[in-house]
């Protein structure tokens, strides 16, 4: 097997560059995938090299070569100038903000953010002296107005947390750039196969890998890409200073899921899309928030910015007794009840962010339900799902 150029691999098609990408079957004695490096210490041939750390690797914090293909498999993806890999997507999301923000800073997050992350930014940021303001996700360049003298960094998730708003990132790039404001977002939904972060600006690109990178449900991972060489000096720094490091295993699974990534994704964008418009007919559901659908008020900037969307999006029911959901949700045979997304299967989730939304309001008048559409046969779904609904109307 010929190993290519850095020209050759760049003229490959997306599929095939995702196969290939951090790998060479030459470096690992010919065997297909990366081995499995496990390790601590490194020994130093002599006290010269060990004062002056002339080594590839010098502890096992810094890194090892199992997780070196992982994070050349990342650059690939990513397009930017260099990725860290954290053992949570939690933790993806933290980094980049400890990285970038000092105690005086001001941080705007989006209203939508993922909620652990919110939670990170009330409950840490805040007693760091960080000022955090949230806003309302569909504010677009107007975000201009909002910015102080001491504003260093805008957070962006596209589309938002269990709601799904979209984002117009490039009106947000250009303000926050026009001040020397940095942009992060959290692309975890689009993944950089339907969003191009780094195309459109952002700066810190956060991905949870335990999502569709790994797509088995098995691994816990996160990645943050930066878009250029200083900012992933930055980015590096904070990952070597907090000792940010992941099992090697798991920057094996999480390789071996990006081969079939692109596969998955592609069968499961229109069984979702499918399973969104079955479920806008259906007299239980006031309406479905799912941005690649028409009817969604960020069609036109998922149209405009995204190549793709992901099996994940979330339904308004109409006005129904608590009771009755819980019928109709306990005795799904299909849908599994957890937190998590992105893995093979299909995944259901009661939510309420009415609780802790500050800047804006979704102004739900039903209960509202996130669905992840897996790789099962469609129709089985929908007939699982009928049958919930038949159990919802009996307990109504």
């Amino acid at each position: 097997m010929k190993k290519l150029s850095t020209p050759e691999f760049s003229r490959l098609r997306e599929k095939t560059r995702l196969v290939l990408a951090g790998r060479d079957p030459a470096d690992s004695y010919g065997f297909v995938n990366p081995p499995i490096v496990r390790g601590s210490t490194v020994v130093y041939p002599n006290m010269e090299d060990f004062l002056l750390r002339k080594a590839r690797y010098t502890y096992g914090t810094q890194g090892n070569p199992t997780i070196d293909a992982l994070v050349a498999a990342l650059n690939t993806m990513e397009g930017g100038a260099g990725s860290v890999v954290c053992p949570s997507g939690l933790m993806a999301c933290t980094l980049p903000l400890l990285a970038v923000l000092s105690s005086g800073d001001h941080l705007l997050v989006t209203d939508s953010v993922y909620r652990p992350t919110r939670m990170f930014c009330d409950k840490m940021l805040s007693r760091m002296g960080v000022e955090v303001t949230y806003y309302d996700p569909a504010i677009g360049a107007g975000i201009a107005d909002l910015f102080k003298p001491n504003t260093k960094a805008v957070w962006t998730e596209a589309p938002g947390s269990q709601t799904f708003e979209m984002q117009d990132i490039p009106a947000i790039v250009e303000a926050a750039h026009a001040r020397d404001v940095l942009v992060l977002m959290d692309n975890t939904w689009a993944t950089p196969l339907f969003f191009d972060s780094h195309k459109l600006g952002v700066d810190l690109s956060v991905q949870a890998g335990t999502k569709y990178y790994a797509g088995h449900s098995d691994v816990l991972i996160g990645t943050v890409s930066a878009r250029t060489p200083a900012l992933y000096k930055r980015l590096r720094e904070a990952w070597e200073t907090l000792g940010v490091i992941i099992a090697p295993e798991d920057a094996f699974l999480t390789l071996r899921g990006i081969r079939t990534m692109q596969i998955r994704l592609k069968e499961q964008m229109p069984a979702g899309i499918e399973m969104a418009n079955w479920l806008a007919a259906r007299p239980e559901v006031a309406r479905v928030l799912h941005p690649a659908l028409p009817s969604d008020p960020g069609h036109a900037i998922w149209k405009r910015d995204f190549t793709g969307a992901s099996s994940l999006f979330a339904i308004e029911l109409k006005p129904v007794a608590t009771k009755a959901v819980g019928a109709m949700l306990d005795g799904l045979s299909l849908f599994g009840m957890g937190a998590s997304w992105g893995g093979y299967e299909s995944l259901v989730l009661p939510f309420d962010c009415t609780a802790y939304r500050t800047a804006t309001k979704p102004g739900f008048a039903g209960p509202t339900i996130r669905l992840h559409i897996g790789l099962e046969d469609l129709e089985d779904l929908k007939e699982d799902l009928d049958a919930g609904f038949a159990r919802l109307r009996a307990a109504s």
